[in-house]
């Protein structure tokens, strides 16, 4: 292992650490020695990382530094490059288009044994089936998610009768034909789950829901017995 590639993997460690862990089990995690995690750690608050601490007492990384350039394992761009054809191909425009960015902007700042590897990746997605397609843009679902705001919905159940719904959108999950908003519905009391291509419009409402998302996430997936 290269030390720019050490280095990347110390802070990818840090960053899955929001408290103060110790040296000992930083340097287990990269697979080093004490001495040399301690050296890697001055060396990356040369380098500008805000990383709190000192031996004995543990480490914290605050957030906001990037490391350049990036680094990544082969298997990690054949993973990026994959998802990121997954969602060009599957996905609504504005995903479309965010994938195909955010993908030229990795290659941008990859050293130039790495771009290659994106470049030349063999992982390519077939065809699927015909995804149904949504009366409603999904970005204004993603925002509400994003913004934790309410939406005021027209929806038909697969018998074709029709209800409104006020709904705490919390996620939007993505199947092979169709797209799934989760959501607590306020009518039901519940959490519910709404076909995107069955919602007949939606409103944004200025009210944010009362709880944060990830609260919601999680009760959701521990009703659904998801791990």
């Amino acid at each position: 292992m290269s030390r720019s590639e050490r280095l990347f993997d110390l802070l990818h460690v840090l960053r899955g650490h929001r408290r103060p862990v110790s040296g000992k089990v930083l340097a287990k995690q990269v697979g080093v020695s004490i001495r040399t995690l301690y050296r890697d750690i001055v060396s990356l608050q040369a380098l500008g990382a805000v990383i709190e601490g000192e031996p004995g007492v543990g480490y914290v990384l605050k957030p906001g530094f990037l490391l350049p350039p990036l680094m990544f394992t082969p298997e990690e761009i054949e993973a990026l490059v994959l998802g990121s054809r997954w969602v060009a191909d599957r996905a609504d425009n504005p995903l479309q288009h965010a994938a195909r960015s955010a993908l030229t902007r990795i290659a941008t700042v990859l050293p130039a044994h790495l771009r290659n590897e994106l470049d030349t990746s063999a992982l390519l997605v077939g065809p699927g089936t015909t995804i149904l397609a949504d009366r409603v843009e999904p970005a204004l679902l993603r925002k509400a998610i994003r913004a934790e705001r309410k939406l005021s919905l027209h929806y038909c159940d697969a018998t074709g009768r029709p209800s409104e719904r006020i709904v705490w959108p919390f996620a939007l999950a993505f199947f092979e034909s169709v797209r799934v908003l989760l959501g607590w519905c306020e009518l039901r009391q519940d959490f519910r789950q709404f076909r995107t291509d069955r919602i007949v419009s939606a409103t944004l409402i200025d009210a944010r829901y009362p709880r944060r998302r990830q609260a919601l996430l999680k009760e959701w997936r521990e009703a659904e017995g998801i791990r």
